[in-house]
This record gives C-alpha cells, structure tokens and sequence, in this order.
C-alpha cells in the first residue's frame, strides 16, 4: 500500500432529504467537513506527493463552484426544484441520486475527484464526509 495523504475540505450547503419522513424533508443546511484521503503513483526525490495540492485546487474548486453556499437537491425531487425554481438568484446543483451525506462522499469519490483529477498523480481512495459534529459517512474505494 502507498502513503496517503489528507486534505480537509469545508463548506456550507442545503439539501433535503425528501424520502425522509422527518424533518430532514424539509430544505435545511449543514456545515459540511469533507476529508479526502489520497495517493500518489509516484512520490518526488524528498519523498513527497507532487501534485497534493491539485486536491485543494481542483476537488475544492469544483465543490466551491457548484455545492457551497448553494442547495443539493435530488434528481427525482420535483417538489425541492420547484421551490427552489421560486428563487431566481439560488444556487442549486441537482444531484443524480438524494443528497444524503452517504451518496454525496460516494459522488465525490466516483465521479468528481477523477474527472477533475485527471492528468494529475493523484488518486482519492476514500472520502469521509462529516455532515454535523455528531454524524459523518464514508465512501471507500472498491467499496462498491
């Protein structure tokens, strides 16, 4: 196994969890902590990953773009887009699946840290997303 490294990625954001009986159903927001564990193929002459910073740069740029300080909302929730539609200044990003914190670190460890990671000498293996201090859901990885 090679060495990994973390890099501790913050934001904020809404969601709704319209499946969710409780109160989860209703557009409410988080103070989200993500911690992506990654490696390298190679390690550089002093024995460091080269290219660490893309994780920051890239994986944090694309979640800054399009997940902080806007609202998540499912694919199938056409009753949180409507409302959402309400207010013509709201960023939202419609995710293919229900935004719970499980499928969020899922979707950044199958599909947005490869695409904005390529070309780079970086690899994510796992993301742990913390979605309040009391709760937080992991995606590994072959896991699938």
């Amino acid at each position: 196994m090679r060495p990994t490294c973390t890099r501790r990625i913050q934001f904020c954001s809404g969601h709704r969890v319209q499946e969710q009986g409780d109160k989860n159903r209703n557009l409410h927001g988080h103070n989200y902590v993500a911690f992506l564990d990654a490696e390298a193929e190679d390690l550089d002459d002093l024995g460091r990953e080269p290219d660490f910073s893309a994780i920051k740069e890239r994986v944090g740029g694309w979640i800054d773009e399009n997940w902080d300080h806007g609202f998540i909302v499912g694919e199938d929730d056409t009753e949180g887009r409507r409302a959402l539609a309400a207010m013509p200044t709201a960023k939202v990003y419609v995710l293919p699946m229900s935004p719970t914190a499980e499928w969020m670190a899922d979707y950044l460890l199958y599909d947005i840290a490869p695409k904005v990671l390529a070309g780079t000498n970086v690899r994510v293996r796992k993301v742990v997303l913390w979605e309040t201090e009391n709760y937080y859901a992991t995606a590994e990885l072959g896991a699938r």
